[in-house]
């Protein structure tokens, strides 16, 4: 059974940077696509940042520079490192997982529509 489970949101000033992290059971890394997701209120579920077998990674443009995806697979854990983070980085923020994940088709798109995700962790950003 897939757990995801994400710490690390809060609130920060514009410029400021905060480091999440997802915990996951019952995920064979090595074959799965892993990443951070969000979803701001009244906007589309966007995929962020994944990392594919702990070193493939790919960013969205709107937060590439900034954004930092890494795991750890001693502890069964993903990293997202923002920084320089801006107001309309404010939203909630998912771990997600692709299980099986044959490498094939736009990873971020793949990752906004899994089906494993995590509860979430909200980041609220001020100006």
């Amino acid at each position: 059974q897939v757990q995801l489970l994400e710490s690390g949101g809060g609130s920060v000033q514009s410029g400021g940077s905060l480091r999440l992290s997802c915990i996951a059971s019952g995920v064979p890394f090595s074959t799965t696509l892993m990443g951070w997701i969000r979803q701001a209120p009244g906007k589309e579920r966007e995929g962020i940042a994944g990392i594919d077998g702990g070193t493939a990674t790919v960013y969205a443009d709107s937060v590439k520079g900034r954004f930092t995806i890494s795991q750890d697979s001693a502890k069964n854990t993903v990293y997202l490192q923002m920084n320089s983070l801006q107001p309309e980085d404010t939203a909630m923020y998912y771990c997600a997982a692709v299980l099986k994940y044959t490498g094939w088709g736009w990873p971020l798109d793949q990752l906004s529509a899994a089906g494993h995700r995590g509860q979430g962790t909200q980041v609220t950003v001020s100006s």
